[in-house]
């Protein structure tokens, strides 16, 4: 499983201010820690970044490699910026991956820099037509953005498929889909096909107690379904990994000896599988 740390974004005010001050300190303190956690790849995250962008994502990425021997996920919507990063990529600690092609053909330009730059890609499954309904629209976007790669010259194992996820709070039903997509995305081709999600996506808009909650038992479901890698809190899915054999004796029917815990993981299963209704206050219900 490759986590590929989420915490360098310009969503986070910290990061937010180190970028627009090109300060070094914090964005490389938090690579190092989301690598010692177990990172295998630093995502850095600029958002649009319309004015500036170029220097500002070339400048992220020597950052991170300077202290991180990892590779350095491309996340922003600004196709310059992404090459910029690639040039400025240290393909020794390994591959860049770009993030994201996708239905929409503004989006097809990226798959030109992937085989231009021999680089990994996430295809998330959404176009300009709207959400996807459900698992198998997915996949049909899934297999347009399979064919578009191949004809732009980016290899199928080069490719990972988001089946995108939303937030649990407002969009509860597509937590399932997701999961199921997950495994159908694996039988579109032999070998089977990468697949990353948007972890902390789960859990946006939700109390700040229950976010880690929600996202660590997500994370177990998904990868019980063959997740390949996940943009997440590398803290977090450490955390994921030690409950894994918990999540599976309640999975069985099983009985915890720490009741507490029991219910938390029970509650949390039936609220992803949509088995109960979502509700802030779930766990006292």
């Amino acid at each position: 499983m490759l986590i590929i740390g989420e915490k360098l974004s310009i969503i986070a005010k910290r990061v937010r201010e180190a970028m627009m001050k090109k300060d070094k300190g914090p964005i490389q303190e938090i690579a190092i820690r989301q690598w010692k956690e177990g990172s295998g790849m630093i995502d850095a995250n600029i958002g649009p970044a319309e004015d500036g962008g170029e220097d500002l994502m070339r400048w992220m990425v020597t950052t991170i490699q300077e202290v991180v021997p990892l590779p350095v996920c491309l996340d922003t919507t600004n196709s310059r910026a992404i090459e910029a990063g690639l040039k400025a990529h240290n393909n020794q600690w390994g591959r860049a991956l770009i993030n994201s092609t996708s239905n929409d053909p503004e989006r097809f330009p990226i798959l030109e820099l992937g085989a231009k730059y021999n680089a990994q890609v996430i295809g998330l499954t959404v176009g300009k037509g709207g959400l996807p309904a459900d698992a198998e629209e997915r996949c049909v976007i899934a297999a347009e953005i399979m064919g578009r790669a191949m004809e732009y010259g980016v290899p199928l194992e080069d490719l990972f498929l988001d089946p995108l996820v939303l937030q649990i709070a407002t969009s509860q039903d597509h937590a399932r889909h997701v999961i199921k997509a997950i495994g159908m995305f694996q039988e579109m081709n032999d070998p089977p096909m990468k697949t990353v999600v948007g972890l902390s996506n789960i859990s946006n808009g939700c109390p700040k107690t229950l976010r880690p909650v929600l996202n660590k038992y997500f994370y177990l479901l998904l990868t019980d379904a063959g997740l390949s890698a996940a943009i997440a809190d590398s803290h977090e899915m450490a955390e994921a990994v030690n409950e894994k054999a918990l999540v599976a004796d309640v999975l069985a029917g099983k009985q915890l000896s720490d009741t507490k815990k029991m219910l938390e993981i029970s509650k949390t299963l039936d609220v992803i599988m949509g088995r109960t209704l979502y509700a802030h206050s779930y766990l006292e219900m």
